[in-house]
């Protein structure tokens, strides 16, 4: 089928109805597109011939673990790029190459890891395991030894009850939204030293299961997304390497003394869509965050616009809150800002003052929702309606392929 194609590097088979991997395929490829069909099984010896093979894309067809064998990749020495998501594999399969350093497995019905099925590919840094069916206890506790390059793991949209042990100590990023977990212990990530980014958002964790100690070791944290839980109050102890902090959907009723103490690179904090009170906010709070450029209190119970705003600030939203009154004096702290969104309060046109914006030179966006106003200083008035907010996963999407 393909003699003369010795030059040949690039194949795609895919969307076709193929039921087998043809064989003799040509030794020159080194991309082998083959997603999209019917395949079940994948023999070994298959692939034997194919050492130049760089990338190769299996998504989207009926493979199981049953129908690849220990050998199957072996022979594929060049391997850096291997997707096998949205098959029928119930476990990480066993005899990976060596060489990977991508491997999707994600959207099948993976239930288990065993210890030996990744210790191999010491080159690997993607794993992309979510949309599967793991629970905590199926994570051999040896899964990722040795992986010291793996960086970025995706975990979300399991069944995890809690954060599995033995995670790799290397990770960057750690996704394990939408999932169950209903603890986080005092140790459970201690030995994340170089995390950066966290997700932890839509699972089951409430104030007095989270332990204040938890993220004392998370020392290089720039994101952390709690939302979607079922926190009472903002938690203590958060690392002061935080830069965005994302704690939306829960049952915020506090943010307790010293909560944000220390957190000089906070720059983004979103704790819309909780049960906040001025008077449970400590005071001077907000002034303690001096890089903090995006507030997002919406959809909370707040009844006049917070005083302490940092000067750093540049976009505030407040819209679904319960406030009255703008107060002439209630940007006077806040000299920078380019968006103040206050749709949906109960304002009146007499009880918002204009002389409140006229300072603010750097004002893009005033939206009063549906209160009268002349434009006091060059601002766009949204009138338009709110959209509804989506909920952001966040999946960074590795493209097909790398760059050849």
């Amino acid at each position: 089928m393909f003699n003369g194609s010795d030059s040949l590097e690039v194949l795609i088979m895919s969307s076709n109805f193929l039921r087998y991997v043809p064989r003799s395929l040509p030794s020159s490829i080194y991309r082998l597109h083959l997603k999209s069909n019917k395949l079940e099984k994948i023999p070994s010896g298959v692939f034997d011939t194919l050492t130049q093979l760089r990338e190769l894309y299996l998504q989207n067809n009926l493979l199981s673990n049953e129908g690849m064998e220990n050998e199957t990749f072996s022979q594929l020495t060049s391997l850096e790029y291997l997707d096998l998501s949205n098959n029928n594999l119930s476990v990480v399969p066993q005899g990976l190459p060596r060489g990977l350093i991508l491997l999707h497995l994600e959207r099948n019905s993976i239930r288990s890891i065993p210890g030996d099925a990744l210790t191999a590919c010491r080159n690997l840094e993607y794993l992309l395991l979510h949309n599967n069916q793991l629970h905590s206890h199926s994570i051999h506790h040896a899964a990722f030894k040795g992986l010291k390059k793996l960086h970025t793991l995706h975990m979300y949209n399991n069944q995890l009850e809690r954060v599995p042990r033995a995670l790799p100590r290397r990770a960057k990023t750690l996704m394990l939204l939408h999932n169950t977990i209903n603890v986080i212990e005092r140790n459970d990530l201690v030995f994340l030293y170089t995390l950066t980014e966290l997700n932890l958002s839509y699972n089951r964790l409430t104030s007095p299961k989270l332990h204040r100690e938890a993220f004392r070791k998370l020392r290089l944290l720039v994101t952390l997304d709690l939302s979607g839980n079922a926190l009472h109050f903002l938690p203590l102890g958060l690392p002061r390497s935080l830069q965005v902090l994302r704690v939306k959907d829960n049952q915020l009723n506090s943010i307790p003394e010293g909560a944000l103490q220390g957190m000089a690179k906070l720059r983004d904090i979103n704790l819309s869509h909780n049960q906040l009170r001025l008077n449970s906010i400590y005071q001077g709070a907000w002034m303690e965050l001096s890089a903090l450029t995006t507030l997002d209190l919406s959809s909370n119970q707040l009844s006049h616009i917070p005083s302490d705003l940092p000067e750093s600030l540049e976009y505030l939203y407040l819209q679904s809150n319960h406030i009255s009154t703008v107060p002439a004096t209630a940007f006077e702290g806040t000299p920078n800002i380019k968006g103040i969104f206050l749709r949906f309060n109960h304002l009146l046109a007499h009880s918002v003052k204009e002389s409140s914006f006229k300072h603010l030179t750097n004002l893009q966006v005033l939206d009063i929702g549906h209160s009268s106003h002349s434009n006091p200083s060059g601002a766009s008035f949204r009138r338009e309606e709110e959209e509804d907010e989506e909920m952001e996963i966040m999946e960074e999407e590795v493209g097909e392929g790398f760059a050849s």
